[in-house]
């Protein structure tokens, strides 16, 4: 369910100014949460909206919000210079919570991280909320998904002496470079029949293809994706590879 959104460089009279936000349910207190996701994919934040915020936003095409501490409205980057452009705004099914899909300039935390639930995880050390008996075990999911965040941080936040700021300093040739290296090493690795080097290579080969996705500015999600599509019979489960043919199994 999509709200339009309107082209700030539009010059528009009153009566084409005003987008019909009747569907969007405000609470007691007149204010709507909206989820702020990178147009990648990546969740970065979560504010509030008003009518009034919500209006400047669709007018100027650029996130407004309703600040519950100063009470008043701020336009997210007026200061930082960290702006989100909105590409799309949808309600949910009850039409009291919004996502805001946008193209962010910077990072979108006030404390320097790519997304404000950057490294912030209940159960990690010093920043549990609650008991737990025993840790989860870390699935692969959320491994790439930490390892990606902070290859993301690192892309928008040089360090000195940083392995993946020297990829990303070098630029495309480089990182593919060292992805077909990794490849070639895996190859080897298994040739060798060593357990213990076939996981150390394709260590190296899956965080060469992490930097990959992030200088594409692809989430490991869209390889998620795009795996179980296949599993689930999409177009490239029938093998027709380049020449269009399924080859005799």
């Amino acid at each position: 369910m999509e709200i339009e959104i309107a082209d700030g460089n539009e010059k528009k009279d009153e009566e084409t100014k005003k987008i019909d936000i009747s569907m969007v349910n405000f609470d007691e207190k007149g204010l709507v949460p909206a989820i702020i996701q990178e147009e990648n994919g990546q969740v970065l934040m979560l504010a509030y909206m008003n009518k009034e915020s919500l209006e400047k936003t669709l007018e100027t095409g650029y996130t407004w919000f309703y600040s519950r501490s100063r009470k008043k409205l701020w336009n997210k980057g007026e200061e930082s210079g960290n702006t989100q452009k909105v590409k799309e705004i949808c309600y949910d099914c009850d039409g009291d919570t919004l996502l805001v899909r946008v193209h962010q300039k910077g990072v979108a935390c006030h404390t320097g991280t790519y997304s404000c639930f950057s490294g912030r995880r209940i159960g990690d050390s010093g920043k549990s909320i609650a008991v737990i008996d025993e840790m989860p075990k870390a699935t692969l999911v959320s491994v790439l998904d930490d390892l990606y965040n902070v290859i993301q941080d690192r892309q928008i936040h040089p360090v000195d002496g940083s392995y993946t700021n020297y990829l990303f300093k070098n630029g495309q040739d480089k990182i593919l470079k060292k992805v077909g290296e990794e490849a070639a090493e895996t190859i080897i690795a298994s040739k060798n029949m060593s357990r213990e080097e076939v996981i150390y290579e394709m260590g190296d080969l899956w965080y060469h293809c992490l930097v990959l996705l992030a200088f594409h500015n692809l989430p490991p999600d869209a390889i998620f994706a795009e795996l179980m599509n296949r599993r689930n019979g999409g177009e490239y489960h029938k093998f027709t590879g380049k020449t269009g043919k399924r080859p005799e199994m």
